[in-house]
């Protein structure tokens, strides 16, 4: 194996994260297309895409790295919230995990010598920023009181 141990049983468990994060984010494109607001539910499907595509670059790493793969369960995403902010929020709080989880595993990497493992991680590490970032300012742009139909016109273009 070409990565630690360690760093092949974090990377495991965020393949679990990145197929239930594209889970939920399906579900919120459900939740948006079920009030009309296409734009919003194009947005979440791309992000579900991008949680997808994640997870696959995590496996096909592990599997050139001759690690193990483990596909476990994903549990079921709701299609149901309150408000779109509250969908926005709830994907800000879970993306600052992702990205507290993407500092652990590099730490780890780091403390085992994985250099292989650690250059790997530096591209999560980037695309967290801007993933935090959007929905940082997605949330703001609705808790400011803008209607979410307006507020389409300011969603990043896929």
């Amino acid at each position: 194996m070409m990565i630690s141990e360690a760093l092949a049983g974090l990377l495991n468990q965020q393949i679990v994260h990145e197929f239930r994060a594209s889970q939920v984010y399906l579900g919120m494109s459900v939740y948006c297309a079920g009030l009309n607001l296409d734009g919003w539910a194009s947005f979440f499907e791309r992000q579900s895409g991008e949680e997808r595509e994640h997870a696959l670059k995590i496996v096909r790493f592990l599997s050139e790295a001759g690690a193990p793969v483990a596909l476990e369960a994903i549990p079921e995403a709701a299609t149901r919230y309150g408000s779109l902010l509250e969908a926005v929020s709830k994907s800000l709080e879970y993306e600052r995990k992702v990205s507290d989880g993407f500092r652990v595993m590099a730490r780890v990497a780091q403390e085992h010598h994985d250099h292989t493992g650690y250059g790997f991680l530096q591209w999560f590490l980037e695309e967290q920023i801007e993933e935090e970032n959007t929905f940082a300012r997605l949330a703001a742009v609705l808790e400011s009181g803008l209607n979410p139909f307006q507020a389409e016109t300011l969603l990043p273009k896929g």
